[in-house]
């Protein structure tokens, strides 16, 4: 299945990329009586009873427009965390010219440096993902610049005084079928979004996995930051199963052509 093009133009981009695996077919999938893929069939299970979020996921406007989205309709999430959120997040005094002034000189975004995402953004990344799930973590991996973010369930509590770091750290607990992800200890300069809202090194997110069907992640976020938050503030999101698919291998400063021509 062929990668579709990011809308943010800034963004650094790779090379050509030829198939790996692309068509290997996926095992155990559940079918429809007419052989195509059942993706709302029951939520598959691991062996000590939850849900399995097992499998390689897209992202939310891929589901929406069926696969056939052109570069406006791509990454929604990706441009602006809060686009579906009414009124927008709930800045602080000056927050908002903030943003203002990070979207007007965008080669301040870390992606457009090809540095990581943190976090959040991995969600909302037109990139492909896949999470290994375990007993005792569940790992996601990503596509772009061949990364990966680790959230633990093994019972250890979260750091005390953590090292800041771009994806921060996590752990979970089942909430019957929910996994509630807390996730503290982010740098403080990290960008959820390409519009430039921030997030530091004061923030918590708070994450609930879902997979109502087979087919089907359901993601809700919540930002708790004081620096820059009112208040706590939620999106939710999709993201479809992709099928017969891997992942590939991408690193965006291989072949990069970008930087010459960004605004200083």
């Amino acid at each position: 299945m062929p990668r579709l093009a990011s809308a943010f133009l800034l963004a650094a981009f790779s090379p050509v990329m030829f198939a790996q695996w692309l068509d290997y077919p996926t095992a155990n999938v559940p079918k429809t009586p007419d052989g195509k893929p059942n993706l709302t069939a029951p939520t598959p299970r691991t062996a000590d009873g939850h849900p399995d979020f097992t499998g390689m996921w897209g992202w939310d406007s891929l589901a929406n427009c069926l696969g056939k989205c052109n570069d406006g309709q791509i990454g929604r999430e990706f441009m602006n965390i809060a686009t579906n959120l009414k009124g927008g997040p709930p800045y602080k005094p000056g927050v908002a010219d903030f943003v203002k002034a990070r979207t007007r000189d965008q080669v301040q975004d870390p992606n457009v440096h090809c540095m990581p995402r943190g976090a959040p953004r991995i969600w909302t990344d037109d990139y492909y993902k896949r999470i290994i799930q375990t007993p005792e973590r569940f790992i996601i991996l990503t596509e772009r610049n061949i990364q990966y973010r680790q959230i633990f369930l093994d019972g250890r509590p979260l750091p005390v005084d953590p090292n800041p770091t771009w994806n921060g750290y996590s752990t979970a607990k089942w909430d019957g079928d929910t996994l509630v992800v807390q996730t503290i200890g982010f740098r403080d300069d990290l960008w959820l979004d390409a519009n430039g809202n921030p997030l530091s090194n004061t923030g918590k997110t708070t994450e609930r996995i879902q997979r109502p069907n087979y087919g089907t992640l359901q993601i809700e976020i919540t930002i708790d930051d004081p620096k820059y938050y009112a208040a706590p503030w939620t999106i939710q999101m999709k993201q479809p199963l992709i099928l017969d698919s891997e992942l590939l291998d991408y690193y965006c400063l291989e072949n990069e052509k970008d930087a010459a021509h960004m605004s200083k």
